[in-house]
């Protein structure tokens, strides 16, 4: 029964050498021009040829979402699942227990701001976009081959459905790329770099060579254009509220560009500020903005209709998750393809591509929580509120669209059905919910003017965040960026919005729906680097002192264990710890003489029996049960 020693030694040299491990130092400041020079002539090359030939590039970026939709559509939803298993694993295994920090170190924000921060920028402009009209949608149109529209059943199906593409998954996909660089940045010192947290598997050499200069190239490039593609989407909004308040009688592409240049001025201006006094103080009014439009809609919609939402979401989504997980075109005929490709699939597509900067931003102000807090808060926190968000407004639009349904009053329906699919504008169906609300005129306008505010800031919040990362990225991952560098990134992104919202003339959506089918497709090679990710994260973490350390007090315990089985012949013994000076006996002595092993019997009359001693380790005492008492 007698265990090798073997397996302890290698351990205690292992943790040994992690323990004295020290951070390299890196050229961690100026920019890195060849980064900044091939990405910013790619941008502006993308921006020319959108500018000359704005129905080429939406035919080419149409036919590159096809192929990748069709033939990679099942890579999407499987790593989707690897994702949200991988990072509940670590978070539970040993490995919860380690700081995204030096030992003792405290976290940078308080626990509020940390969430308020995290949730505006991951995903606050999309819950406002599509808060009501995406649950309104299933229900009208619920996913091929499960339930009738317009059903009490399509209600559960509309909102496990938007559960589904909101809460966990990309949550999950967010965690994997702010947990690798949290760690690889503030616990093993390497610089703030998408490519340093691959150095487990390619090593240093490659990973600060041409190979790390591509992949921050690349993630530069796919936060530029998933961030003017999210300033598109709310300059569409803000312009459908501006419409719907009556201030205008139409927004033509002069005012949306007006509109997205008053942003950028706001998101530039927050993020030169840096992050303590711009991001944060935006983020919490934010948060204070979200909650009083959450409660206005929750006490002046169907309130009971939207508290039996809650629990039936919940039960849809845990019910319906293994099919919803594995859905992919071979599920179903061509209407589940065309499905899969306009929802899930995109949504995959769309959130892996916004992994390079919210997950690299999460990382920045999440230095000193341990992983497991890290996990719980990002995965847990924003999927609740989100719960909550879209049963008060998605569930409140169902419950008015059913309302109307059943009192045969068409009038009042926030949606129709034509030609077999639900009319729904998503630009202007949330101050359309707003407006069917029973207030009166001038506080409903208030309120619109409310929600105007709430989305400008929710894009301020994000793509500061993202203006700041590209100029890390730019920068040799330096932790407080230039502001030359935060003012360049963030206007290319109001750039880009503005010069493609011209590109498309009289139908600007055109021109966005294009520079959206791009970020998709840049969302391809991502997905394979982060599923390369999750091993190299898998093998820093395995290599951590503190985990090494658990391992070795294991293995010591168990050999104490086996030689105290073996000392007392099965009679009851307890374990004692003492530190023991080792002396080394020199290479001659041990070579001419080999000590004889000691013969174990049982402590008698309180004497001490002692284990015998692994070489570096603290002696494990073994006494007969009440010996030396």
């Amino acid at each position: 029964m007698k265990r090798t020693e073997q397996p302890v030694n290698d351990l205690v040299s292992e943790l040994h050498s992690a323990r004295r491990r020290r951070p390299r130092r890196y050229l961690a400041s100026g920019t890195d021009y060849w980064v900044f020079g091939i990405a910013g002539v790619l941008a502006l090359a993308f921006i020319a040829w959108g500018f000359a030939s704005p129905a080429g590039l939406g035919s080419a970026a149409g036919k590159a979402l096809d192929w990748v939709i069709t033939n990679t559509g099942w890579v999407f939803v499987i790593a989707a699942t690897v994702f949200t298993v991988f990072v509940l694993v670590v978070a539970a295994k040993s490995f919860g227990r380690i700081p995204l920090g030096k030992d003792g170190e405290k976290p940078q924000f308080s626990t509020v701001s940390w969430i308020s921060m995290m949730f505006a920028t991951g995903m606050g402009i999309g819950l406002v976009f599509y808060g009501v009209g995406e649950p309104l949608y299933f229900y009208m149109s619920p996913p091929p081959e499960t339930v009738g529209g317009q059903t009490s059943a399509a209600v559960g199906t509309a909102m496990g459905t938007t559960m589904f593409h909101w809460t966990l998954f990309p949550w999950a996909m967010y965690a994997i790329v702010g947990l690798g660089m949290a760690y690889s940045s503030f616990r093993l010192g390497r610089p703030q770099l998408f490519s340093s947290m691959f150095s487990s598997i390619f090593g240093e050499k490659v990973v600060h060579g041409w190979g790390g200069k591509t992949i921050n190239i690349l993630a530069i490039l796919a936060t530029l254009f998933g961030s003017a593609c999210s300033l598109g989407l709310g300059a569409l909004q803000i312009g459908g509220g501006i419409q719907s308040v009556g201030l205008l009688p139409s927004v033509g592409s002069g005012i949306l560009v007006l509109i997205i240049a008053v942003l950028t001025a706001m998101f530039v201006a927050s993020a030169v500020s840096g992050i303590e006094r711009g991001i944060q103080w935006l983020s919490n009014i934010n948060m204070v903005l979200a909650v009083i439009l959450a409660l206005v809609v929750f006490i002046g919609g169907p309130t009971l209709f939207i508290l039996n939402v809650i629990p039936n979401a919940v039960g849809s989504f845990i019910a319906d998750l293994p099919e919803m997980a594995s859905r992919t075109a071979a599920s179903g005929d061509g209407d589940m393809a065309a499905w899969l490709s306009s929802w899930t699939i995109f949504y995959w597509a769309w959130w892996v591509s916004w992994t390079p900067f919210v997950g690299l931003f999460i990382a920045r102000i999440s230095r000193g929580r341990s992983i497991r807090q890290f996990v719980t808060g990002v995965l847990l926190v924003p999927s609740t509120v989100t719960l909550i968000w879209f049963a008060i407004f998605g569930g409140g639009a169902i419950g008015l669209q059913e309302r109307a349904e059943r009192n045969g009053d068409m009038g009042q329906a926030l949606a129709r059905m034509v030609d077999g699919a639900p009319d729904i504008d998503f630009d202007s169906v949330l101050f359309e919910l707003l407006g069917a609300l029973p207030f009166p005129e001038w506080f409903s306008i208030a309120l619109m003017g409310l929600t105007v505010v709430l989305i400008a800031i929710f894009f301020v919040t994000g793509a500061d965040s993202a203006s700041i990362v590209m100029g890390a990225l730019s920068e040799r991952g330096a932790e407080d960026p230039s502001k030359k560098s935060v003012v360049f990134w963030g206007v290319s992104v109001g750039a880009v919005a503005a010069v493609m919202l011209l590109a498309g003339g009289d139908h600007p959506a055109e021109a966005l729906n294009g520079l959206k089918n791009i970020t998709i497709v840049s969302a391809l090679p991502f997905v394979l680097v982060m599923l390369l990710l999750c091993v190299a994260l898998w093998k820093d973490l395995s290599r951590d002192p503190l985990v090494l350390r658990g391992k070795v007090a294991m293995e010591v315990l168990e050999q104490a264990v086996d030689d105290g089985i073996d000392r007392h012949e099965g009679e009851q013994f307890c374990l004692m710890t003492r530190e023991n000076s080792i002396v080394a006996a020199s290479a001659p002595e041990a070579e001419a003489e080999e000590p004889e092993a000691p013969v174990d019997e049982p402590a008698d009359d309180g004497q001490q029996a002692e284990a015998r001693e692994v070489r570096q380790h603290p002696d494990a005492d073994l006494e007969p049960e009440g010996a030396g008492r």
